[in-house]
C-alpha cells in the first residue's frame, strides 16, 4: 500500500467520493452532513491523499488547515472492497504524521453518531482522540461527535 498526494477530481477518486457523500446523506440528515465535495477538497489549505495498491484505489483522507497549529481531518474513506485491511489506520497515521511535520499541535474532526460511524469512532479513539466541543464553525448537533487529538 502506497499513500501519496492525489487529485480528488481524478475519475476513480470521484467515484469513491460520490459513494462517500451518498452514504453520508443516507445515514445523516442533510444539515448534519459536513463532507466536502471534490472541488472543495482541491482548494488551497487542504491536503488530499489516496492509498493505492498499484492502480487500485483503497481509500482517501484530507487535512484542512484551520490555523497555524490546528488542522481538521476530512473525508476519511476506505473503498468497500478494501475494508478490514488496515487502510483507514494507515491513512490516519499518515495524515497525523503530516500534521506533526507541519507544526500542528492539534487535529480535530467531526463524525457521525449513528451506528454506521461506530468503526470510525473506534479507530479515532485508538489513536488517542477524545471528545471535544464543536470547533471552527460547527455547532452542537445530536448527529455529530467532535473529537480532537493533541499532538
Amino acid at each position: 500500500m502506497e499513500i501519496q498526494p492525489d487529485d480528488p477530481r481524478r475519475p476513480d477518486v470521484l467515484a469513491l467520493l460520490e459513494e462517500h457523500l451518498a452514504d453520508m446523506y443516507a445515514t445523516s440528515p442533510a444539515e448534519s452532513v459536513h463532507a466536502l465535495d471534490p472541488d472543495a477538497l482541491a482548494a488551497p489549505g487542504i491536503s488530499f491523499w489516496t492509498a493505492r495498491d498499484g492502480d487500485l484505489l483503497l481509500g482517501c483522507a484530507a487535512l484542512k488547515q484551520l490555523s497555524g497549529t490546528h488542522a481538521e481531518l476530512k473525508s476519511m474513506r476506505t473503498a468497500t472492497a478494501a475494508r478490514r485491511r488496515g487502510v483507514a489506520g494507515r491513512l490516519l497515521d499518515h495524515v497525523l504524521a503530516a500534521s506533526r511535520e507541519r507544526g500542528h499541535t492539534r487535529v480535530s474532526l467531526e463524525t457521525g453518531t449513528e451506528d454506521y460511524f461506530a468503526a470510525a469512532r473506534a479507530l479515532y479513539l485508538t489513536r488517542g482522540f477524545t471528545e471535544c466541543p464543536p470547533f471552527e464553525g460547527y455547532t452542537l448537533d445530536p448527529n455529530s461527535t467532535f473529537l480532537t487529538l493533541e499532538l
